[in-house]
């Protein structure tokens, strides 16, 4: 693919991933981080970080209104982050990110010039995430399109892969090292590999743990 991207970028292990597919399938590549008040402002810096590293232009976007909106175990250190209960979202879900940073990144991507949208949202590990959802996607690509009478195309690298696969992208694009240290994941704000016990911890473990057997075995 030819042309430029805007890259809604979190400094995490996905859009991490999907940053550097970016790179190798686009002429230039934007990186957006939205300040939406997030408990470890570490994740901002450890974009900025990667950023840098790599060259990439990057923007950070105030997106506080969504704290206000909002509040939940990603936006306050005194909500103890919890998993859902009989089918209940986990208290992470923050309702409505998703629609405003695809919503955001597709203003700064017009402003730029740039036609291509890329983001790690995931329907196979989302956690039950309505805005991580094709559907929701591919609706908002259409709605962005009409609103800005501009043809973006919104690309989903991850949808339909598993954290194994994830990371099994990270290593053909020959990033696995970086993606495993650099990138922050984790909801107690320690880089790399993390606490090792809140949810992002264990899903990211358990993917890395079942592509690096899978690796071996093969």
């Amino acid at each position: 693919m030819q042309g430029k991207a805007v890259v809604v970028f979190s400094g995490g292990q996905d859009s991490t991933t999907c940053l550097f597919w970016a790179m190798q399938n686009f002429d230039e590549v934007i990186a957006v981080t939205f300040d939406y008040g997030q408990r470890h402002k570490l994740e901002i810096e450890c974009a900025k970080e990667i950023a840098g590293e790599l060259g990439v232009e990057h923007h950070i976007l105030d997106m506080a209104l969504l704290n206000q909106l909002a509040p939940n175990a990603l936006t306050r250190d005194d909500i103890p982050v919890q998993a859902g209960e009989d089918g209940a979202l986990p208290n992470t879900f923050v309702e409505g990110r998703n629609m405003l940073f695809l919503t955001f990144a597709g203003v700064l991507a017009k402003v730029k010039g740039a036609k291509h949208i890329v983001t790690g949202v995931c329907e196979t590990d989302f956690s039950g995430y309505p805005d991580c959802r094709d559907v929701f996607i591919k609706s908002l690509n259409v709605t962005m399109n009409l609103a800005m009478n501009y043809d973006f195309v919104i690309h989903t690298p991850l949808m339909w892969i598993d954290k194994a696969e994830t990371w099994a992208l990270a290593d053909q694009l020959g990033r696995l090292d970086y993606v495993r240290e650099k990138t922050l994941t984790c909801y107690n704000g320690i880089k790399g590999d993390g606490c090792g016990e809140c949810p992002a911890c264990i899903l990211r473990r358990n993917g890395l743990e079942k592509y690096l057997t899978q690796k071996t075995e093969n």
